[in-house]
């Protein structure tokens, strides 16, 4: 009988020992999933941050392009001002 027990104790220590590894085996697996997770979301965030700052160049060489379109637009219109007075002048004479 207590050989029985013996190996009951036996039997109940490998069964513990086997579901601990199993037990580590899914926290590692959960670890390197969640490490996995982790690398996604950092690059995702690089990934937007980089495009904000594309956009934000982008951005400013529109409002320069802008800017210098209006500075065209402008010296054109005195352009065609200087244009119509000489037009004028030349026909009242």
């Amino acid at each position: 009988m207590r050989k029985l027990t013996i190996a009951g104790f036996a039997l109940a220590t490998a069964l513990t020992a086997g579901c601990a590894t199993t037990d580590q085996n899914g926290i590692d697996e959960a670890n390197a999933t969640a490490s996995s997770a982790e690398q996604t979301a950092n690059n995702a965030l690089n990934t937007a941050n980089s495009a904000a700052r594309d956009a934000r160049t982008a951005q400013k060489t529109a409002e320069e392009a802008l800017a210098a379109a209006r500075a065209a637009q402008k010296s054109a219109d005195e352009a065609n001002e200087r244009a119509k007075r000489m037009l004028q002048r030349a026909s009242q004479k």
